[in-house]
């Protein structure tokens, strides 16, 4: 946070004699001393004057969200979200209806957990209105005031709940949190799919989520937005998996394992969720394709050619996962890290250069010829495999 773009930011708004705080995770994780992600600020400068004093210092101003107080400033090529104190008017379980304030404590009573409710000044001053340097130190996931009118505010809190203490807790989970997170679970088919979304993704990003999606399956939480969330114990395996290989978190290949259903119920899934086109053909994938380590060597590599290393790896890992056969996956995944593209010689000029018309009948050459390629485990050059395709000419 003592970077150039980052004093930058500051000095535009301080400069102009506006206040401004970090919150946020940059907060939390500087606490436990962590490596920073995004930095929030704060500020008690009105939106207009936000993008007013970002202009004037020569730095970008993205007017992100107005109505809300948020505005985006890029500074060397790095954004910081800025966003104006507020306290809420009005709350229907999905939105709230803000007005903006200069009361730093009233913008942070408004907050959904005590950690998230701390703010830092520039010159290292913490503010921590309701405990939340102590709560981060110990591990406790607290509501800011009474846990059900919280989530009553914005549902979505019930979430973000689970988030934070896959992320942050140690210790045994708050009882009243968690009641109120049972009573008030039915509410959250009132949320976006992209909201959605955005939570169970960065809760599956939790180096081990394990703990937390065991409580919200405890409290029924899963049965009231997503009841396919039954493979706990292959989720488990995936996580030991990750973590012995030192894999890389991959939150949606973590909810594919944790998802146990049909093409057709995954199809539906990704659209109440609202996965993006690679997160849904991800999940579908799987669903269609398996790798398995009783394949023989050819065949693996007929497979892995189709598929590509990528798709082949991931579906290793999630086969490994769903399986407790001891098989040698370790072997697969060396393949896929191993694997060597390979090119087929010819392509459909080769074809229509010896007389075939354009259509069908060019993609039934290729195709003929690219499956005795591949049966031949790749060995065949260009010139080999063009004698090949005059063989399947004259045969037709």
């Amino acid at each position: 946070m003592t970077k150039r773009e980052t004093c930058a930011v500051i000095a535009a708004l301080q400069d102009r004699g506006h206040a401004a705080r970090f919150v946020g995770g940059c907060v939390r994780d500087t606490l436990l001393g962590r490596p920073i992600g995004d930095i929030d600020i704060a500020t008690d400068a009105l939106p207009d004057d936000v993008v007013k004093c970002i202009e004037d210092a020569g730095l970008r101003a993205i007017p992100t969200g107005l109505a809300h107080g948020t505005v985006t400033a890029v500074a060397g090529g790095t954004s910081f979200e800025i966003t104006t104190l507020r306290h809420d008017v009005e709350t229907d379980g999905r939105h709230a209806k803000v007005r903006f304030t200069d009361d730093w404590e009233g913008d942070a009573a408004r907050r959904d957990l005590t950690i998230n409710a701390m703010s830092l000044e520039p010159d290292g001053t913490l503010h921590d209105p309701f405990g939340g340097r102590a709560d981060l130190a110990a591990g406790r996931i607290r509501f800011v005031g009474d846990p059900q009118d919280r989530i009553v505010e914005d549902v979505l809190r019930l979430l973000r709940f689970f988030r934070f203490y896959a992320h942050y807790g140690r210790s045994p989970p708050d009882a009243d949190a968690l009641a109120a997170c049972q009573a008030l679970a039915p509410r959250l088919t009132s949320l976006s799919g992209e909201r959605v979304r955005v939570e169970v993704l960065k809760l599956l990003g939790a180096p081990d989520p394990l703990p937390t999606l065991r409580l919200m399956e405890e409290t029924k939480v899963f049965e009231s937005f997503l009841p396919e969330a039954t493979a706990l114990p292959h989720l488990a395996r995936l996580v030991a998996i990750e973590t012995a290989a030192g894999i890389a978190v991959d939150p949606i290949r973590r909810l594919t394992v944790l998802l146990e259903t049909d093409v057709k119920a995954l199809a539906q899934v990704a659209d109440r969720l609202r996965l993006s086109n690679t997160e849904r053909g991800y999940l579908l994938m799987v669903a269609t394709e398996s790798v398995s380590p009783t394949l023989n060597d050819l065949a693996r590599r007929r497979l892995i050619y189709r598929l590509g290393a990528a798709s082949f790896r991931e579906l290793t890992l999630v086969g490994h996962a769903r399986t407790d056969v001891d098989a040698d996956w370790k072997a697969l995944l060396d393949l896929a890290d191993s694997w060597t593209t390979k090119t087929f010689p010819i392509t459909g000029a080769d074809v229509l250069e010896r007389n075939i018309p354009h259509g069908p009948a060019v993609g039934e050459l290729l195709r003929a010829v690219e499956d005795w390629w591949v049966g031949g485990d790749f060995a065949a050059d260009r010139a080999v495999c063009l004698a090949y395709l005059e063989q399947e000419i004259q045969k037709r």
